[in-house]
């Protein structure tokens, strides 16, 4: 498990508003910046997070890559791959994206890292098991030696916090905090 320095923090806000190491986008696998999460990337990073996700071309359904951050207060913005464009994110979409993301975390020396609810808005994926997916994502990245400071699960309003803070809060009960 995590060093008990890593904090687990579920917060209802903007993503792109978060002065972090990285952020993550819920990206579809050709990783075009439409609308949702990565409609709102876009508009506030500017063109060059897209010009860069244009570079990387396709990935497959259930990777994730790396870009800078434009105009964010990130470094970095990590596009997890859930789903293929106009496609529905699965559950092992969902695990395998976020897997690749906390590696690339790891290996970019990430820090803090701010997550959203990957593949519940137009790709479809229950809200409830998005939190269970991301728990056992995460445990197993902290197991494998990631130790980031924290980990920020930025969520829409009250209700997205709930499922999230079922899942978290007894597998991290060490390291976790929800600010209201």
């Amino acid at each position: 498990m995590a060093k008990p320095e890593t904090r687990v923090v579920i917060i209802s806000g903007d993503l792109v508003e978060q002065e972090v190491d990285a952020i993550v986008n819920a990206a579809n696998n050709d990783l075009q910046l439409g609308g949702g999460v990565a409609g709102a990337i876009r508009r506030q990073a500017g063109p060059s997070v897209q010009d860069e996700c244009d570079s990387h071309g396709p990935v497959q359904v259930g990777e994730a890559a790396i870009t800078g951050a434009g105009r964010l207060r990130a470094r970095y913005v990590i596009h997890a791959a859930s789903m293929a464009l106009g496609g529905r994110t699965t559950r092992a979409s969902l695990a395998s994206s976020m897997a690749h993301v906390f590696r690339l975390a790891r290996m970019n020396d990430v820090d803090t890292i701010a997550v959203p609810a990957v593949g519940t808005g137009i790709a479809g994926f229950p809200i409830d098991e998005c939190a269970r997916v991301m728990a056992e994502c995460l445990r197993s990245a902290l197991s494998e030696g990631w130790q980031p400071t924290e980990v920020r699960f930025v969520l829409f309003g009250e209700d997205a916090m709930r499922p999230f803070e079922a899942a978290f809060r007894p597998a991290f009960a060490d390291f976790f905090g929800s600010e209201r």
